[in-house]
């Protein structure tokens, strides 16, 4: 049985709700189930539209200041346009699962077939060619001898287009996005239930980390050393801490205890359109994080650097000084994004493909691979969920620490029909 249920508001086609069965005893009842369903989307609590309801949303929802950007830079570049202007009462879990089925294949949701790509709405040229005069006005005899090739002129021209899929990872933060504002339609009254938990959640793609090799290891740690001493100390540190960029841009020296060997990561440092600031840790959790005599030793070393310097500035040194700092006074923490451009351009030197966050990864694969236990690294990465993280992260790696873990208990063992060791194989 069909019945009428409006324009579908991700496609703009007419909608039907359909049921079957094959007793026909059934079918008033379930003609009266889908009117009642069809009556109850089109004369809902609310008028509130999608679009509203995600501001709303966004006004008491908690996050990190940079999470609140990635949303609402998703909210105004994908949701907002396909659904937005669509109330909540008539969003259901058919028409999110086509939504995000449409990211997938195309983040412009295209219909498949080819179309040009303005760059403009006004009317415009659709090819254009920005010529390079040489300094001056140019003059009709200039004109008519410039050479477009040899003045390398830009030719600006709107491309066809070529779909581009949202990654899975965006299109699942899409879902929590849109599940959580109709979350908050249902806590409010406005709809009835959240169509969102009874659709299907894009799948998690499993996380491939790719962490520098052993021998890449020493070789960026080696060339960061001669670039200079603070950089070296650096990078040293984010391979035996496996700490978050954040995390070690804000360490201060009052958070070093050189004492007892030991590190506490209590905020994180981020700088977003310009405007930086300390934030708690992605977990909102303090953690002290063990490290070896010879980092001690280099710690050392660094702090009085530190130390010598500012006596030369005829700066008092202060233990709420940042560790890494490109300031004299050590008073602001090193600039996140070029701390990461300058690993990349290294790396790239080096002819070496990796990005600081796989130093992360280094220091998680080399203490799994030599056989540490799975909630001591969970520990010092500061993943949450006492290890969950860490093992869908790392999951190959676990394997291979698993199998040395066999290997070990097979050596200590004696296979049937062997000699135990220590004796001569004789009876005395």
């Amino acid at each position: 049985m069909l019945v009428y249920a409006g324009v579908d508001p991700v496609t703009g086609k007419d909608s039907y709700l359909s049921e079957s069965t094959r007793d026909e005893k059934k079918i008033p009842e379930i003609r009266s189930r889908l009117l009642a369903k069809v009556d109850r989307q089109r004369n809902a609590a609310t008028k509130a539209t999608l679009a509203y309801t995600l501001d709303a949303w966004m006004e008491v929802h908690e996050a990190g200041e940079s999470t609140l950007d990635d949303y609402r830079a998703l909210i105004e570049r994908t949701i907002a346009p396909a659904l937005g202007d669509v109330p909540v009462s008539k969003i259901g879990a058919h028409a999110l699962e086509r939504f995000y089925a449409q990211l997938r294949r195309c983040r412009a949701r295209c219909n498949g077939k080819p179309f040009v790509e303005h760059r403009a709405a006004d009317p415009h040229e659709c090819r254009s060619v920005q010529h390079r005069w040489r300094p001056g006005r140019p003059s009709a005899k200039s004109q008519a001898e410039h050479d477009c090739v040899v003045a390398q002129c830009k030719v600006v021209e709107c491309a066809d287009h070529v779909c581009k899929p949202l990654s899975a990872a965006t299109v699942r933060k899409v879902h929590f996005i849109i599940s959580g504002a109709l979350a908050a339609a249902t806590r409010w009254d406005w709809i009835a239930s959240n169509p969102a938990t009874e659709a299907k959640k894009p799948k998690q793609t499993a996380p491939q980390p790719k962490p520098p090799t052993s021998e890449e290891a020493v070789r960026i740690v080696a060339a960061a050393w001669d670039q200079d001493e603070d950089w070296g100390m650096l990078i040293w540190l984010k391979m035996v801490t496996g700490a978050r960029r954040g995390e070690l841009l804000a360490l201060r020296w009052q958070d070093v205890h050189l004492g007892e060997g030991v590190l506490e990561i209590r905020r994180s440092f981020t700088q977003r359109r310009g405007k930086a600031r300390e934030k708690d840790t992605k977990t909102h959790q303090m953690r002290r994080i063990s490290v070896d005599p010879d980092t001690i030793d280099l710690l050392q070393q660094h702090q009085r650097r530190c130390q010598s310097l500012l006596e030369q500035l005829g700066i008092p040194y202060n233990e709420s000084a940042f560790v890494f700092s490109y300031e004299p006074d050590h008073g602001r923490p090193c600039n996140p994004d070029g701390i990461s451009h300058r690993y990349a351009k290294m790396c790239a030197g080096l002819n070496i493909a990796s990005h600081l966050h796989t130093l992360r990864h280094y220091s998680a694969t080399e203490l799994i691979s030599s056989g540490v236990d799975i909630r001591t690294v969970a520990g010092r990465l500061g993943h949450g969920g006492g290890g969950t993280t860490t093992l869908r992260v790392y999951t190959a790696w676990v394997a291979q620490s698993d199998r040395q873990a066999a290997s070990i208990l097979a050596n200590k063992m004696v296979r049937p029909g062997a000699t135990p060791p220590g004796t001569s194989g004789q009876d005395s």
